[in-house]
């Protein structure tokens, strides 16, 4: 049997990937389409079919859906090297230039020029986060039911705090329940390729013989992801104890990877809830600018966990007062590695039943009714930055002056956003030089 990768060896594969991890911006709705256009319509790879069967069963699972599909594609092609080179590589630049932000942001935030900067960014970032709620909300409201989910959920987070994972669950549930009355999906397979143009891993490829589903391998496999989750978080508990931060952090990241259905902006409450709340690792208007830095840096969205991370090193002291910067690294490392880990472990286990499963279609009921929610749940993340955005230092529901000048901001960036479908970075960049304007006429 020929493996589906014969095509492309591993190191014109590698240098794809490199690629991929410093050019993938606009997070996971922009880096699909990046590998979309890359790997079905420009190199073809892989077919549209392959593609969008990979991209469902890593839409199920939690965690950054655009990390696992380039690991699952990397997988498919040369194997669990390939997944984790393919993985690793979509993580790595956006943890390095996070760590060099992060540095850049603690020492230098008191600046005049960075604080100016930062407020023209922070009411871009509610401009995004209200974008994105229109725009997942466009596609996956399409019921009365659909939009009842979204609703529920809203008010679930928004007015009774009800914690992220019940909210999932309660929406599966409901979808579940509710399969009667709500339409099946579409089938919206989109881009087409030439006619007559056969991809590397086609329709009809057989699958290669390292995704043959084995009760052999996926226990190997999971035995694999337990030791690299468990030597490490041993290795925590023995240098920092049970009650220190890093161990909290091992835990804590470990379970938001677990939960992170709907991607980054579904899982920012539940992050900040604990981060701000719970730990202390960060404050309010800090998770806001690393939101800030993190859509301005490739990767997932989710790598602002680095950002949490780092800052909590460094504030608290963990190595002590002359090793911030370093506690700050180790923080950042510890919050990626426990992020990630499990989404490697969702690749390389279930990959080979997903291929076995091809022309098969699950969990339409809970899939739609989770996504609803996440439309719930990332317009309640708008609500409560845009809080603390517009009304800095606000501790009750909308009290005192309100700071038109973010207002003001937020509201171009969003009709650029949303109307002119203008480039993220570029809304940004050009918040930024309007808080950097504002604050050279308001000195």
């Amino acid at each position: 049997m020929s493996s589906p990768g014969q095509g492309v060896s591993f190191g014109e594969a590698l240098r794809f990937w490199v690629k991929l991890g410093f050019v993938s911006f606009g997070g996971p709705a922009g880096q699909i389409a990046i590998m979309h256009r890359e790997l079905v319509e420009t190199r073809r790879w892989i077919s549209e079919r392959r593609f969008l069967h990979a991209l469902n069963y890593c839409m199920v699972l939690p965690g950054p859906e655009a990390q696992q599909l380039a690991t699952y594609i990397g997988w498919l092609m040369h194997g669990t090297w390939g997944g984790i080179a393919a993985g690793a590589l979509f993580v790595l630049p956006s943890l390095v230039l996070l760590i060099g932000l992060s540095w850049a942001y603690l020492a230098f935030s008191s600046a005049p020029l960075v604080a100016a900067l930062l407020a023209g960014v922070k009411p871009a970032v509610v401009a995004i986060v209200i974008a994105a709620t229109a725009r997942i909300g466009s596609r996956a409201l399409r019921h009365p039911f659909h939009v009842a989910i979204a609703l529920a959920a809203f008010v679930a987070l928004a007015v009774f705090s009800v914690p992220f994972p019940f909210v999932i669950a309660g929406a599966a549930a409901l979808g579940v329940a509710g399969r009667r009355f709500a339409p099946k999906p579409r089938d919206d397979v989109g881009a087409h390729v030439a006619a007559g143009e056969r991809a590397i891993i086609d329709d009809d490829t057989p699958a290669p013989a390292h995704a043959a589903a084995s009760t052999r391998r996926l226990a190997i496999t999971l035995a694999a992801g337990v030791a690299l989750w468990l030597v490490p978080f041993v290795a925590l508990l023995a240098l920092f104890g049970p009650g220190g931060d890093y161990s909290g952090m091992a835990r804590f990241f470990t379970q938001a990877a677990l939960v992170t259905f709907g991607g980054a902006y579904a899982v920012l409450p539940y992050v900040v809830e604990n981060a701000v709340g719970h730990f202390g690792w960060a404050t309010m208007a800090q998770m806001i600018d690393g939101l800030a830095l993190g859509e301005t840096t490739p990767g997932p969205l989710i790598m602002i966990v680095a950002f949490v991370g780092y800052v909590g090193a460094w504030s608290k002291e963990l190595l002590g007062p002359e090793s911030r910067f370093v506690a700050g690294m180790l923080g950042a490392t510890v919050a990626t590695w426990f992020t990630f880990l499990p989404s490697f472990v969702f690749i390389l286990a279930g990959g080979p039943f997903v291929e076995r499963s091809r022309d098969d279609v699950h969990l339409e009921g809970p899939l739609s009714a989770i996504t609803a929610a996440v439309v719930g749940v990332i317009a309640s993340l708008a609500v409560f930055f845009a809080w603390h955005v517009f009304w800095p230092g606000a501790r009750a529901a909308f009290p005192g002056p309100i700071d038109l000048a973010s207002v003001a901001i937020a509201a171009v960036a969003l009709v650029l956003l949303v109307k002119f479908r203008a480039d993220v970075i570029a809304v940004i960049a050009g918040s930024a030089l309007a808080g950097v304007a504002l604050g050279f006429l308001g000195g």
